[in-house]
């Protein structure tokens, strides 16, 4: 007997928008994996800004961090220069008219080949899996409203644990003017800048940044000892 299906088109599926806490899934996950023992946490970019808001919510449960030209909650609104400025109105513009290759093009000159840098700097694998993961995220259905959105900026004097901050200085100014600002504000901080990378060097350099992390992991490991 032939079962009598009811398919739904794409375009007229509707996805509910649910609110979310990105800290509290971090969080959820370190309960699952880390058997109560304090983490180290590495976060880029956004991640970087979820790493700062969870280690200034549970610093008894972060040992040390490693962030990544990091986004930080309640930073002052970036001011950018002329060429940027129109990058991301072109940005805004194919935003509106839903022209995808657009968008993912030019999310690929800011944040991987450097906003004021030549567009194609960087070519090869990482180009073509930073537009794969950004088609991703942009066909992505709308997220509801973060629960963790708060003043990480203005608090970061009152993280005392270990700190990493690696940045690239073909990234974005303000990216490089935060990043120093987190490096230098926070107890125990210390800083990387990696010369001819931008604002994704997990993806450009990854066997540096591992390097990178690994070298951190072995000097905190060694205080604790």
């Amino acid at each position: 007997m032939e079962a009598n299906h009811a398919w739904t088109p794409l375009q007229e599926i509707r996805v509910e928008q649910e609110d979310f806490s990105a800290v509290a899934d971090l969080m959820a996950v370190i309960d699952a994996t880390a058997n109560g023992e304090p983490v180290i946490l590495v976060g880029c970019s956004q991640g970087g800004g979820i790493v700062l808001d969870a280690a200034l919510q549970h610093p008894s449960r972060i040992r040390a961090v490693v962030l990544i030209a990091p986004n930080v909650s309640g930073a002052p609104e970036a001011i950018y220069p002329p060429r940027i400025e129109s990058l991301m109105t072109r940005f805004k513009e194919a935003e509106k008219i839903g022209d995808l290759d657009q968008m993912i093009a030019i999310r690929a000159r800011l944040f991987l080949d450097g906003p004021l840098e030549p567009e194609g700097r960087v070519t090869g694998a990482a180009r073509q899996l930073f537009v794969d993961m950004n088609a991703v995220a942009l066909r992505s259905p709308p997220t509801g409203a973060n629960l963790d959105a708060g003043g990480a900026y203005d608090c970061l004097g009152k993280l005392s644990m270990p700190s990493l901050v690696v940045w690239g200085d073909l990234d974005f100014p303000n990216v490089q003017e935060r990043s120093r600002h987190v490096a230098t504000t926070v107890l125990n901080g210390s800083s990387h800048v990696l010369t001819g990378a931008a604002h994704l060097p997990s993806l450009e350099r990854p066997a540096e940044i591992t390097g990178l992390v690994a070298e951190f992991i072995n000097r905190c490991s060694a205080r604790r000892g």
